[in-house]
């Protein structure tokens, strides 16, 4: 499984930016080519979240994090 990980910064604070995984359920068979060179669902994510600037990505493959989630 491959996931994006998405470096998202505020509109009304710049410089205030997290981490978040992006998912969907049109994102759960995507290839890391198509992660690499940023997934069209990344855009229709992006889309249905207009406060926020995608400021970059990462691709991940395997479970995120080492505490079970």
């Amino acid at each position: 499984m491959i996931k994006i990980i998405a470096v998202l910064c505020s509109l009304s604070t710049p410089g205030n930016c997290h981490e978040q995984i992006v998912t969907t359920s049109d994102l759960a068979e995507i290839s890391m080519r198509s992660c690499m060179m940023g997934a069209p669902q990344l855009a229709e994510w992006m889309n249905q979240h207009p406060a926020e600037r995608l400021a970059g990505w990462r691709c991940v493959m395997g479970q995120q994090g080492g505490r079970g989630t």
